[in-house]
């Protein structure tokens, strides 16, 4: 008995020293991530609960997921994108700058991002999600990215939050500015609902009124009979667009209702 009680201090002191070595290594790690995602943060455990996918708890210890830095992301970033169009296109319309918003905050856009930064290699998740593609996912790829974006704002302010989403969001502020985004909608659509459903949506003509010379198309966005969204147009192909942007805005309302407390 005396010598397992002498032996416990030396026993401690390994494990106490295998745990240091051990928590120094995650902790270089992620000061590499924070750097690879030009993020001048200091809590790095805050940068790891946002690279945390749900799946991950399973096979982790006192790790928390990512959601709630994904809902106060998402809001951040509406406000900082809200505030650049606003700011930078003094000439356009609500109803252009809202188009423009819809596209630059769309789950498509923000999981090319994602990928552009190398979210996707570091995100932690579980071995069945990984093994079903999840570092491929649209929604966990924009889910993350919104949670890191929520980091760079706790950690450093608004400031810092809004050079990270600029800075990451360049490609489609660029098509923006040249008024390139607004054919965007049908890809954008069709990269959502492939990403999610495995299918593309078909859009169908439901009404034209008006004269040969003076046409307007009503047309439905429909995913195996459901129906994403509706937009009227000039011209079929303007409709498509108008019902695409629909649903995108649909489904971004939907994502954000899905995380409200209490919900």
């Amino acid at each position: 008995m005396e010598r397992v009680i002498n032996d416990y201090p030396l026993y401690s002191l390994c494990f106490l020293h295998s745990l240091h070595s051990r928590m120094t290594v995650e902790l270089e790690q992620f000061r590499a991530m924070a750097e690879k995602l030009q993020l001048k943060i200091n809590d790095y455990a805050l940068l790891q609960q946002a690279l945390t996918h749900r799946s991950y708890l399973g096979e982790s210890n006192g790790t928390e997921s990512n959601e709630r830095l994904e809902f106060l992301g998402d809001s951040v970033l509406g406000i900082a994108v809200c505030e650049y169009l606003y700011k930078t296109y003094t000439d356009r319309t609500e109803g252009e700058l809202a188009k423009a918003k819809a596209v630059a905050v769309s789950e498509p856009v923000l999981a090319e991002a994602a990928k552009d930064l190398g979210l996707d290699e570091m995100i932690l998740m579980g071995s069945g999600e990984e093994a079903s593609g999840g570092r491929q996912r649209l929604s966990i790829l924009s889910d993350t990215f919104e949670a890191v974006v929520a980091v760079a704002y706790l950690d450093g302010g608004l400031d810092a939050a809004r050079d990270f989403i600029l800075r990451a969001l360049e490609s489609i502020l660029i098509d923006i500015e040249r008024q390139e985004h607004i054919r965007d909608y049908k890809s954008l659509l069709q990269e959502l609902t492939q990403g999610r459903y495995k299918k593309a949506p078909k859009y169908v003509v439901v009404k034209e009124e008006g004269a040969d010379h003076d046409k307007t198309f009503m047309v439905e966005a429909r995913l195996d009979g459901d129906l994403l969204g509706i937009g009227v147009g000039k011209s079929k192909k303007q409709a498509e667009q108008a019902a695409a942007l629909q649903a995108l805005e649909k489904s971004k309302k939907k994502l954000q209702s899905e995380r409200e407390p209490g919900e």
